[in-house]
């Protein structure tokens, strides 16, 4: 007799909306990085104001995705699915036609809220539908392999677009993606029960959490104007820091239900699996970022050429994660977070070497390949370590948590090390000085990669590859 999860999961479906999903998320958080010099030119953008285009995006879902993973374990993950695709494709065709730079960001805003609602729900739905063992194993490899293959094909497609039809399209180009995943969600995932049924939500927290984390970013981005010492700055982050504490009082005290359980973080897991998150996201984030503005602003590389110079780190990406899927039955997911992150760094570093007068051959491809193997090599094992264990009315808030970490780490890295780079380059922006800029930021995103290796060691625990795994691959080896 089938159980009430059979009826209402198909496996296969279930995966491929997943999957889609995931890649259509991270397209978005890269497919605007090698149109932004036109974006600037089009809508009037001043080079501070143009960071935003990615802040809007990354903060507002970063901040509101534990509002949506609560809501996804409240109110059923299918419905909060199809909600937030509906509101992500709406805000893309919207932001399509902005005329002003305040009808984009807006836009771009509003892109994230809807992605803050389907990202937990639909990571939710994978973690339920496959629970345990090989089948686990595998459907996070893809889930991880679409998540590499959107972001780095964003820069690719992002280029192409940018030249050869015009910048607004990267962000038409949700709308016919939107729409075939809902469609593929709306027939092939049936509604299940909600997995928790405790009060409403907490939208205080959300705000303050979003609110605060603004503020942060704000703050730190206008150093470029206000030095860290200045009444402004210091006002500034002191407010955030305000808001911050607001947060973690409310969610201590609130009547309702809280948008993080606090206690979730004694679980070294989830607590490490979510610091190492932030430290990544930084990196990539800002790597993205320098070095499609490395090859336009210093090479003179054309949008189209920029995008495809992207394609051996999509690939090596993709071909990290299938061989993560490989040797996760015979390493921990630890000792893959290990690899991954030293392998990473070790790319970051060579591209920190970064001249006026390089070449794709010499400066960028070989520092792509090796990051890019070693940063797919981390996404299985990070959700996998952060999500396992966790309650299963849970898994929606450690998902969205995951995500969230992720979306943050972007754009505090990127608000960060921009400014770090923008110090180094001086008043006078030349190819020289900006080389000099933007190969700054990548040995700190070098770095952070490196810390992150150094959480993982430390915070979390040592632990083997799940029995049955070990089990299937004693059955391979002796047929």
């Amino acid at each position: 007799m089938r159980t009430r999860q059979n009826i209402h999961a198909r496996p296969g479906l279930t995966l491929a909306v997943v999957a889609v999903v995931q890649f259509t998320v991270s397209l978005d958080l890269s497919v605007v990085n090698v149109g932004l010099p036109q974006i600037a030119a089009g809508l009037g953008f001043s080079a501070v104001g143009l960071t935003w285009v990615i802040h809007a995006y990354a903060l507002t879902f970063g901040g509101l995705l534990l509002l949506g993973g609560k809501a996804a374990d409240r109110y059923g993950r299918r419905r909060v699915l199809l909600l937030g695709l509906g509101l992500f494709g709406l805000a893309s065709l919207v932001g399509g036609f902005a005329q002003v730079p305040g009808h984009l960001v807006a836009a771009r805003a509003a892109q994230g809220i809807g992605a803050a609602a389907l990202a937990p729900a639909a990571l939710a739905l994978l973690t339920e539908t496959f629970p345990t063992g090989k089948a686990r194993v595998r459907a996070f490899g893809v889930w991880s392999a679409m998540n590499a293959a959107g972001g780095a094909l964003g820069v690719l497609l992002g280029g192409l677009l940018t030249e050869y039809v015009s910048w607004r399209w990267v962000m038409f180009v949700n709308v016919p993606i939107v729409a075939c995943v809902l469609a593929l969600a709306w027939r092939g995932i049936a509604a299940g029960p909600p997995a928790a049924r405790g009060g409403r939500p907490d939208v205080l927290g959300a705000v303050l959490a979003t609110a605060g984390m603004t503020l942060l970013v704000f703050g730190v981005v206008r150093t470029d104007q206000y030095a860290w010492t200045s009444p402004v700055t210091l006002t500034t982050l002191a407010v955030a820091a305000v808001l911050l504490a607001a947060f973690i009082y409310v969610e201590r005290t609130t009547t309702r239900e809280p948008l993080i359980r606090l206690g979730l973080f004694a679980n070294r897991s989830v607590a490490g699996a979510n610091i190492y998150n932030l430290l990544v996201g930084a990196a990539m984030a800002t790597a993205f970022y320098f070095m499609s503005l490395y090859l336009q602003r210093v090479l003179g590389t054309g949008p189209a050429l920029t995008g495809a110079m992207f394609l051996p780190f999509a690939l090596g990406v993709v071909a990290g994660a299938v061989l993560a899927v490989k040797l996760g039955y015979r390493l921990a997911p630890r000792t893959l977070l290990v690899i991954g992150g030293l392998l990473t760094a070790t790319g970051f570093a060579w591209f920190g070497l970064i001249s006026p007068d390089g070449a794709f051959i010499t400066d960028v491809l070989g520092p792509s390949i090796i990051a890019s193997v070693g940063f797919g090599l981390c996404l299985g094992p990070v959700v996998s370590i952060a999500t396992g264990g966790v309650a299963p009315h849970e898994t929606g808030t450690a998902s969205g948590l995951l995500n969230s970490s992720r979306q943050i780490g972007a754009s505090l890295g990127l608000a960060a090390l921009g400014t770090a780079a923008a110090h180094r380059t001086g008043q006078l922006a030349t190819p020289e000085t900006l080389n000099d800029g933007y190969a700054f930021g990548l040995t700190l995103s070098a770095a952070l990669l490196t810390a992150a290796v150094l959480v993982a060691l430390t915070v979390l625990r040592r632990t083997s590859p799940p029995q049955e795994l070990k089990d299937h691959r004693r059955k391979v080896v002796s047929a």
